[in-house]
């Protein structure tokens, strides 16, 4: 498709992250041609129900130009995420950037909870236990798949 804007102008490198549940990160970084003076506008939508809305806590560079976005409260929906960042410049138009994002893909997951160790002197050997990590949209607690790497030392 042809966006209206000069080439090159719109943002590049986006990737948003959850973290602790509910905290979001997303970054970016300037279009190569942009301006100087373009400035960057991040507006997300959680799902179709829900309204628009800007970033809330832009995260700058060191000339003060938005290269990112800091969320929090952030429920996960069963449909994709939009995300559009777009570029206001004195000098000329800037193309936009959009995407739809499945939130639960980029979650990074908390540990496992309360994860205990109990060994006997005979030979049963050790028990291991924990319980599943917190999350906000698994509520199949059998999703989950563990690895333990045990090492002697």
């Amino acid at each position: 498709p042809v966006f209206a804007g000069m080439n090159e102008s719109a943002i590049e490198n986006f990737s948003c992250v959850i973290y602790n549940i509910s905290f979001m990160n997303c970054t970016w970084q300037a279009g190569r041609d942009a301006p100087g003076d373009t400035q960057y506008f991040l507006y997300w939508q959680n799902s179709i129900y829900d309204n628009k809305v800007e970033c809330e806590l832009y995260i700058k560079d060191e000339n003060g130009r938005n290269t990112g976005c800091r969320f929090q409260n952030v429920t996960m929906k069963t449909e994709k995420a939009y995300f559009l960042v777009n570029g206001s410049s004195k000098d000329s138009l800037i193309q936009f950037y959009d995407e739809y994002i499945d939130l639960y893909k980029i979650e990074i997951l908390t540990p496992p909870l309360n994860v205990t160790v109990n060994c006997t002197r005979d030979s049963v050997g050790c028990k291991i236990t924990w319980q599943p990590p917190v999350t906000s949209h698994v509520e199949n607690v059998n999703c989950f798949q563990y690895e333990i790497s045990i090492q002697n030392k």
